[in-house]
């Protein structure tokens, strides 16, 4: 379907050129780095994290385009989430780019789903999925980098 995966690369390089949430969050009451030494994609992720929900989320970095797209879109799915919704998300996303052949929950995924076609591309994963473990050790208050090695 060739409509459709152009309208998908159209999102990916509107999320890489225009992040969203692309600052830093003074206020964060969490936060994490990571880092992808094969791209070279470095990412700092900040959270605002109340009464088990996440009321505002930023990054900042340098990276590839499938890195920076996945954590802007990452930013909007998880804003204004419960901490447990995120890793509902987290799992379908993590599903979709490594069990090709998983049932995917796309009304979990919504946008997130334009990344689908990453999982075509091993050494790509790892960009696309940077920012979402970066989320997670910042959920879980990890104080270690995050790496995709």
């Amino acid at each position: 379907m060739p409509g459709l995966n152009d309208l998908y690369q159209e999102i990916l390089l509107d999320h890489n050129s225009k992040p969203r949430n692309y600052r830093k969050l003074e206020e964060a009451n969490r936060s994490a780095d990571g880092y992808n030494p094969l791209c070279g994609d470095q990412i700092q992720l900040y959270l605002k994290v109340e009464d088990d929900k996440i009321i505002d989320v930023a990054f900042q970095g340098t990276g590839c385009a499938i890195s920076r797209a996945s954590a802007s879109m990452l930013t909007q799915s998880v804003k204004g989430q419960s901490v447990e919704r995120a890793q509902e998300i987290f799992d379908a996303f993590h599903t979709m780019l490594t069990e090709p052949d998983a049932e995917l929950d796309y009304d979990t995924l919504d946008d997130l789903e334009c990344l689908a076609g990453v999982s075509e591309f091993p050494t790509r994963i790892k960009c696309a999925v940077l920012a979402w473990h970066t989320l997670r050790a910042a959920l879980d208050g990890k104080t270690e980098d995050v790496t995709t090695e």
